[in-house]
């Protein structure tokens, strides 16, 4: 295998690696901090990592990733941008669009493209339904999480525990939620209008340096 044919894989992982585990070690000194201020007792790092706080946080975060990548797969399938390298030609056809039925016999198609009916209709929305699966499990993962952290402060203070679903009623799960959806649907908004007027020699995620503002699509 050779490396430089998986790079850009290997060091996306290798920095969500470095970055969560800096996640990890930073919210396990802050829990500790905040303890020893109302007087609670501080928790091992292994301790911090089963946490509703770490739970919580992480998959806060995981989810309005997965939310925005699948709808942006889903919306870049019938919707355009002038000028953006983001979107398709407008009123062209492209070769994503194109009948995977008519490859059914291609001997290096994919097994659900040769072996066609539901499994490749299915194969065919596999990516964005992947991604809302995710964010699903991500959903359900902050909920758990976040109940769990704010079942623990309750205690703390002579409160009570509250249940997953009650927690999923609360403003406060939802305005974690919203905080963190509306930046990453602003990120994917500079991505296709900035891609209009400004470029990245070498980048598939721009025009050429050389192409008219007006010019859609990467190519």
């Amino acid at each position: 295998m050779s490396l430089r044919d998986h790079g850009l894989s290997l060091v996306l992982f290798g920095l969500f690696a470095v970055f969560l585990v800096g996640q990890a070690l930073t919210g396990h000194r802050q829990h500790n901090q905040q303890q020893l201020e109302h007087h609670q007792p501080t928790v091992t790092l292994s301790q911090y990592l089963q946490s509703g706080a770490f739970l919580e946080a992480t998959a806060e975060n995981w989810e309005s990733e997965f939310l925005q990548m699948g709808a942006y797969v889903l919306f870049t399938c019938f919707l355009f941008q002038r000028g953006s390298a983001e979107s398709k030609k407008i009123g062209e056809p492209e070769p994503v669009d194109r009948d995977p039925a008519q490859f059914k016999n291609k001997r290096d198609a994919p097994w659900p493209v040769r072996h066609g009916g539901w499994v490749v209709r299915l194969y065919s929305h596999s990516l964005s339904l992947a991604f809302f699966l995710l964010f699903l499990i991500s959903l359900v993962a902050h909920a758990i999480g976040g109940a769990r952290e704010q079942s623990e402060e309750q205690m703390a203070h002579g409160g009570h525990a509250i249940t997953v679903f009650e927690y999923f009623q609360s403003a406060q799960f939802w305005f974690e939620s919203f905080q963190n959806w509306q930046s990453e649907f602003l990120a994917i908004l500079m991505m296709v209008v900035l891609s209009i007027f400004l470029r990245q020699r070498g980048s598939p995620e721009s025009k050429p340096v050389d192409a008219p503002h007006r010019q859609t699509g990467s190519e």
